[in-house]
């Protein structure tokens, strides 16, 4: 027994990456239950938090990286989507992440492929509605994730909420073996949520962009005094447009359904553009 648990140890202090689907399920062949954390790579402190949040759920830890097209729009920025190969596997090495898992575009989505997952329920409305056809990209890849590496639990951060509920909705309908965690969302000092594509943001814009978060605690408290969520919702969408935000959206939702309610406890989502970024957040209320 010994001597297994050595191996093991000896096999998890050394990082493996799988590129193709022979090579992860021989890699997946080594390893005990399996706690995943999906990405699309350009790695930060909120990613990593996952990992390490993993590694109490599971006996080996894989991250995948892949950023997937069928996420993005014909006019949203997939070429633009930042890329850190080695900078993405230095830092998951040094997090414990015991395998990782890097298809391309055509291992995923061989020619021929005629099948994708669409999600109603909470993929609707909100950044279902800004987005077209996003949440679909999102199910379908995680489905296959899913699939490919056997993992019994997979960590999505709180950040993406509507992403999560979506998640959540697709694997209890198709009755998939695997439990989805979410887990809170990390933030800079300042409070503005960790995202890849922060780095977008100029100088002035990084300086603006926690408002959006500080909005969302203020009519949380106005909530909780009971100001009706019409007004409070009114009030800050005004205050985030004079602060040179474009709002999307900032509405209170039921947390699992997503459907627009006036009632507490609910969540408060919003997404702003500031220049070329936008910004998604949320806070739970009440």
């Amino acid at each position: 027994m010994r001597l297994a648990a050595e191996r093991k140890a000896d096999y998890c202090a050394a990082m493996r990456i799988a590129r193709d689907l022979p090579s992860l399920r021989a890699e997946l062949a080594r390893l005990g239950r399996l706690a995943l954390v999906p990405t699309m790579g350009a790695l930060h402190e909120g990613h990593l938090s996952l990992v390490a949040a993993a590694r109490r759920e599971g006996e080996a830890v894989a991250a995948s990286i892949f950023v997937n097209p069928l996420q993005f729009g014909p006019n949203e920025d997939l070429a633009r989507y930042p890329r850190d190969e080695a900078g993405d596997l230095a830092k998951l090495e040094a997090a414990g992440c015991d395998l990782v898992w890097m298809p391309s575009v055509e291992v995923m989505y061989p020619p021929g492929r005629a099948t994708e997952i669409e999600v109603k329920g909470p993929a609707e409305g909100w950044e279902g509605t800004a987005r077209p056809g996003h949440f679909r990209g999102v199910a379908t890849v995680c489905a296959k994730l899913f699939n490919q590496t056997g993992a019994a639990v997979a960590l999505f951060g709180e950040k993406d909420w509507q992403q999560l509920q979506v998640i959540r909705r697709m694997v209890q309908d198709l009755d998939m073996p695997i439990r989805i965690i979410g887990c809170p969302t990390v933030r800079e000092a300042d409070g503005l949520a960790l995202s890849s594509r922060n780095r977008f943001l100029s100088a002035e814009e990084r300086a603006k962009a926690p408002a959006l978060y500080a909005t969302l605690q203020q009519v949380a408290a106005s909530l909780r005094a009971g100001t009706p969520a019409a007004e409070a919702l009114a009030a800050a969408k005004a205050g985030l447009t004079q602060q040179g935000f474009a709002v999307d959206y900032l509405a209170l939702v039921e947390p699992e359904t997503l459907r627009e309610t006036e009632a507490l406890p609910g969540r408060l989502i919003a997404a702003a553009r500031l220049g070329s970024v936008r910004l998604l957040d949320n806070i739970a209320a009440g």
